[in-house]
């Protein structure tokens, strides 16, 4: 996946086209390309800003203090980070997860995926572990606010293939699930539990 770091990104849009928003009184969105989306906005759009349209203001005014905005000839240049609970607040519902709270991943977008978290808990592989495989392996984006000192991370995923996504997901799964049934004793097919061994026939990781 392709990491947006708000703490490093600048947005580049188009100065005439976010006039042109601003001056037709109409609710809009600047994603992250710098390109303005209309509402309604789709499970691809990736907001960095949401608002309504006032040309009675200027553009600073209308993004407002936490972005910071710098007109430069055709383009206008904002830095967003400031803004990120509210960005947050305007993407979470399309994301295809959010790791953004003190309790980390809880939910996966499709009922199947949460199937496979919810069966692979019982081998101890927590849904951040799953979360890392799909940041690992699947084409899609996650837009963040990341600083090295202190460390601090906080993140939404967009995942345009979920497919593609609970294919991997169930194969990290069962592959991790058959290594521990055949190399740690604490998961020998023999001290397995009804749920360990419910998890284990889910992820046809034995016969």
């Amino acid at each position: 996946m392709r990491k947006f770091n708000l703490f490093k990104e600048i947005i580049v849009a188009n100065k005439n086209d976010l006039i042109n928003a601003k001056n037709s009184y109409d609710e809009f969105g600047v994603d992250i390309e710098g390109k303005i989306c209309k509402k309604p906005f789709s499970r691809n759009d990736i907001l960095v800003f949401s608002g309504k349209g006032d040309r009675d203001i200027s553009l600073s005014e209308m993004f407002g203090k936490n972005y910071q905005v710098v007109e430069d000839g055709e383009r206008v240049l904002i830095k967003a980070f400031g803004a990120w609970q509210d960005i947050i607040n305007m993407n979470v519902t399309r994301a295809s997860y959010d790791d953004t709270t003190a309790d980390g991943v809880d939910r996966f977008p499709t009922q199947e995926m949460e199937e496979i978290g919810w069966h692979a808990t019982e081998f101890n592989i927590t849904y951040r572990m799953l979360v890392e495989i799909l940041e690992e392996q699947c084409e899609g984006t996650l837009i963040c606010i990341e600083q090295e000192e202190p460390y601090q991370f906080s993140g939404l995923g967009f995942i345009p293939d979920l497919y593609d996504a609970k294919v991997k997901m169930f194969a990290y799964c069962q592959n991790q699930i058959k290594r521990l049934i055949a190399e740690d004793e604490d998961y020998e097919l023999d001290m397995l539990n009804y749920e360990e061994l419910d998890a284990a026939k889910f992820f046809k990781a034995i016969e």
